[in-house]
C-alpha cells in the first residue's frame, strides 16, 4: 500500500518538473508576457488620459431641451444635406419647422418625414476651428458631443448658439408640452402663434384679459416684496365653442410662452404626481387644465354639508350636453365610479398642487370649464382662479366681424376688428360674483346635414372680387340675419368654411341654415335655460 505522500516527496516533484527546460520557459515567457501586458495597459491608459484632456465631453440625454436643440443645429450644417448615413421617422421633426414643402401636400402626406443622426455613428465637423463630433448613443438613448479643445467656453459657446439657432425659428412657433408615462414633463410638438387679431370677441374682452398676463409677467419684484405668491390662475367658461382653448393658444404665442398641458384624468395620476408635475414646470410658462369640472369621477364639488353655511351652488343637470368643434367644446362626462381607468387625483390634491407651499411660482395657469356652477368655491377662489373670464355665444358684433375676417382682403381689412385695447387698470378692481345669466335659446353645435354638405363644392370656386365696401355690406346685412346668442362661433366658422369663396351665397343661404339649426336644435330638445353662458367680459373675484 502506497502511504500519503510527505512534504518532502511533494517538493522533490516539483523540483524534477521544474528542472524540465520546457516548463521553466514556459514560466519566464508567462511572467515577461505578464509585465509586458501591464506596461502596455499601464502606457495606453495613461496616454488615453492624456488625449481626454485635450477633449471637451458632454452627455445630453433624449428628453432634454438641449437635445432637440442640437439636433436642430446639427440639421442646418452644410454636411447634413450630404450625409450618406441617416435615419429616416415619419413625424413633425424634432424643430420649430412645421411647415410641409409644397411637394409633399400634393402627395397628400399627413406626416412630414425627418432625417436624424443615425446612431452609433459619430458626426465629424468643424467648429469655430475646433474639431467636433456628435453621437447619438442607442442604449442610453442620448447624445455624446466631443470638441478637441480644453477651453469650457467653446462648449458654452456651442450650446448657446445651438439653442439661439432653435429660438430663432420658435419664435413664429409655441411648444406644446405633456406628461410621458413616467411622470416626465415631455416635448410634444411646436404650433405656429394665432395672432390676437383672430380672435373675435366682444370689444375690449381680450385687450383686458392680455393686459392682465402682460402686467402680471412684469410685477415679479412687485410680488416679492409684499411676499405674495408669484403665481396667476385664469378661469375661463362659458359656452361650448366659444373660442376659450383658441384664446390660450393666442395669450401663449402674444406672451412668448410654451404651454405645458396637465391632463387631470390620466390613468396612473394621483396627488403626488400630480404636486410632482406643477413642481417642475419652468418658471414661466403657462399650465393648461382643460374641461377641470370632468376631471374627477364625481367632479370638483365637495359635500359641504358638514361645513359652515350652505356654499352649494345651483346644481346643473348633466344629462344635457352641447357639441362643438373647439378644443373646450366637449361638454364634462364624468366617468362612472367604477372606471378603474380614471385618475386618482382628488380635489385637495389638485388645491394643494396649484397653491401649496411646494407649488411653481412665476407660471400662469388657465382652467377651462363648460359647466362653470359644478365648480366647488374652494378651486375658484382668489389664489387659484384669481380671475373668471366668461365667454358667451356670438353676437352680431362677432357674427360681423368673423365675415369680414373671412372675405376680407388683408390690406383691405385691415384694423375692421376690435377697438384700440384697454389699458389693464380699466378693469374693475371688484365685481360680486354673480351667477351666470340665462341665454335665449340656443342650439347646439352638430355636424353638417346634408343640405350644408351640397354647398361644400362652393367653397372651390373662383374667388369672387368684392370691394372693401361690398364686404362690410354684405357682413352686416350677415349679422342682421345671424340671432343674438343663440350659435356658438365655432358653428359660425363652421357655416362660413362651406362658402369661403362665395361671400354673396353665404349671406343669401345664412337664413336657410338658420332656420334648419334652429329645428334641429327643437328636435334635440334644447331649451333656454340648458346653456349658460353670459357677456364675454373678465370679472376679478
Amino acid at each position: 500500500m502506497v502511504g500519503v505522500p510527505v512534504p518532502h516527496e511533494i517538493y522533490s516533484l516539483i523540483t524534477s518538473y521544474l528542472s524540465l527546460s520546457a516548463v521553466s520557459d514556459w514560466i519566464k515567457l508567462f511572467v515577461v508576457g505578464g509585465v509586458l501586458e501591464t506596461c502596455r495597459r499601464f502606457l495606453f491608459g495613461w496616454w488615453d488620459a492624456f488625449l481626454e484632456t485635450f477633449w471637451l465631453i458632454a452627455t445630453i440625454e433624449q428628453g432634454e431641451d438641449a437635445y432637440r436643440w442640437v439636433l436642430y443645429w446639427l440639421s442646418h450644417q452644410r454636411f447634413w444635406d450630404k450625409a450618406r448615413v441617416v435615419d429616416i421617422a415619419m413625424n413633425d421633426g424634432f424643430g420649430p419647422d412645421n411647415d410641409e414643402d409644397e411637394e409633399e401636400e400634393e402627395m397628400g402626406s399627413s406626416r412630414k418625414l425627418s432625417y436624424l443622426p443615425n446612431l452609433a455613428t459619430p458626426y465629424k465637423l468643424w467648429y469655430k476651428g475646433r474639431y467636433l463630433a456628435i453621437t447619438r448613443e442607442s442604449r442610453w438613448a442620448s447624445m455624446q458631443i466631443k470638441i478637441f479643445s480644453r477651453d469650457r467656453a467653446i462648449l458654452n459657446g456651442f450650446m448657446e448658439d445651438a439653442r439661439q439657432l432653435y429660438k430663432a425659428a420658435e419664435k413664429k412657433c409655441i411648444s406644446i408640452y405633456a406628461a410621458n408615462s413616467v411622470g416626465d414633463w415631455e416635448w410634444m410638438t411646436s404650433r405656429p402663434k394665432r395672432p390676437l387679431e383672430s380672435i373675435i370677441m366682444d370689444p375690449g374682452a381680450k385687450e383686458r384679459l392680455i393686459n392682465d398676463a402682460r402686467n402680471f409677467l412684469a410685477s415679479r419684484k412687485w410680488y416679492a416684496k409684499r411676499g405674495i405668491p408669484y403665481r396667476r390662475g385664469y378661469l375661463l367658461h362659458g359656452a361650448p365653442g366659444s373660442g376659450k382653448t383658441s384664446m390660450i393658444h393666442s395669450i401663449a404665442g402674444e406672451l412668448g410662452l410654451d404651454v405645458y398641458i396637465v391632463t387631470l384624468s390620466r390613468a396612473g395620476l394621483d396627488d403626488t404626481a400630480l404636486t410632482q408635475l406643477i413642481s417642475e414646470m419652468p418658471r414661466r410658462c403657462i399650465a393648461l387644465m382643460e374641461d377641470i369640472d370632468a376631471a374627477f369621477k364625481r367632479g370638483v364639488m365637495r359635500d359641504l354639508s358638514a361645513e359652515d353655511g350652505p356654499a352649494h351652488p345651483p346644481k346643473v343637470d348633466d344629462s344635457k350636453k352641447d357639441n362643438g368643434d373647439d378644443g373646450d367644446d366637449k361638454e364634462g362626462e364624468r366617468p362612472k365610479p367604477h372606471d378603474d381607468a380614471a385618475s386618482r387625483v382628488t380635489l385637495s390634491g389638485l388645491l394643494n398642487a396649484l397653491d401649496g407651499i411646494g407649488a411653481q411660482e412665476g407660471r400662469i395657469l388657465f382652467a377651462t370649464t363648460n359647466n362653470y356652477r359644478a365648480l366647488d368655491p374652494a378651486l375658484c377662489r382668489p389664489g387659484r382662479m384669481d380671475l373668471h373670464v366668461e365667454f358667451h355665444l356670438a353676437s352680431r358684433y362677432q357674427a360681423e366681424h368673423m365675415f369680414k375676417s373671412f372675405f376680407m382682403e388683408e390690406e383691405e381689412g385691415h384694423g375692421y376688428g376690435a377697438p384700440t385695447p384697454e389699458k389693464s387698470s380699466e378693469m374693475p378692481s371688484s365685481v360680486p360674483p354673480s351667477p351666470p345669466a340665462t341665454p335665449p335659446s340656443t342650439s347646439p353645435d352638430l355636424p353638417p346635414t346634408p343640405t350644408s354638405e351640397a354647398k361644400l363644392s362652393a367653397g372651390f370656386c373662383a374667388r369672387i372680387d368684392l370691394s372693401g365696401q361690398e364686404v362690410c355690406e354684405l357682413a352686416a346685412r350677415f349679422a342682421d340675419i345671424i340671432p343674438e346668442r343663440q350659435f356658438s362661433m365655432a358653428s359660425l366658422q363652421g357655416y362660413l368654411m362651406l362658402y369661403k369663396s362665395d361671400p354673396r351665397a353665404a349671406v343669401a343661404d345664412a337664413p336657410a341654415w338658420v332656420q334648419e339649426e334652429k329645428d334641429r336644435g327643437a328636435a334635440r330638445g334644447m331649451h333656454a335655460t340648458d346653456t349658460v353662458v353670459t357677456s364675454g367680459v373678465a370679472r376679478l373675484t
